[in-house]
């Protein structure tokens, strides 16, 4: 069975035009002019991505996406003509997965949208080492869930899967360079920012204190690590 894809753009012929590359390559699509209509349609439909258009009239990509992080982890790409820095760091922020900046080519629509979508699988494969815990954190594996002082924490597929490398490699530096292709893909080993975005959205549901991480730390001009803790999780 394809992937549905929800495409959300209140320009007509950028839908069109996704729309056909999609199908091209075997996506099933849906589409919506704005974000009330992608409210409505999540109602009654479980899209495997949604590509979400930013600049829309009645309610903008922003806003409807900070909505549906507030029931669903559904992977999001921002379709946007913003280029401003501070636009797409908000939308990270929001929970997005990735962005596409107007106008893009077919190959890299497809290719981003078959990183996320690989991304997203990947967090339902089976590892054979069922828990890790580290400190107060604790992961499931089997059934890729996360837990905090024995509380669930909801973590979209891409903040699942960075939070897995540093488990992977406990009390190794990883550079961001190899989070960048292990996470993203080999595309992105330049988009440094969606990085930085991710590792901060991801201390800021794991961290007690974000300014004096223990779960994720920074090592300056080296990369990050997830250092070892001795059995007081100290």
């Amino acid at each position: 069975m394809s992937e549905l894809i929800l495409i959300v753009d209140d320009e007509r012929h950028y839908r069109e035009l996704i729309k056909i590359n999609l199908e091209t390559e075997g996506y099933t699509t849906l589409e919506a002019e704005n974000g009330e209509q992608l409210l409505q349609l999540l109602e009654k439909q479980q899209p495997d991505l949604i590509l979400l258009d930013v600049l829309m009239p009645n309610m903008d990509g922003l806003a409807a996406c900070d909505l549906i992080r507030q029931f669903s982890n559904v992977p999001i790409i921002f379709l946007t003509a913003l280029s401003n820095e501070i636009d797409r760091v908000k939308g990270l922020n929001l929970g997005a997965d990735d962005y596409i900046s107007k106008p893009f080519s077919a190959q890299e629509l497809i290719a981003r949208v078959k990183a996320v979508l690989r991304r997203s699988a990947s967090t339902n494969q089976v590892i054979p080492s069922q828990y890790f815990v580290h400190g107060d954190l604790k992961i499931d594996f089997t059934r890729a869930e996360v837990w905090k002082n024995n509380k669930p924490i909801s973590l979209s597929s891409t903040e699942y899967k960075l939070l897995i490398q540093f488990a992977n490699n406990i009390d190794e530096i990883i550079t961001g360079e190899k989070l960048l292709v292990a996470v993203w893909g080999v595309h992105y080993r330049e988009e440094k920012e969606i990085l930085w975005v991710s590792i901060a959205r991801l201390r800021q549901k794991l961290e007690d204190n974000t300014q004096n991480p223990v779960h994720i730390v920074t090592k300056p001009g080296q990369g990050y690590i997830m250092p070892a803790l001795d059995e007081t999780g100290q």
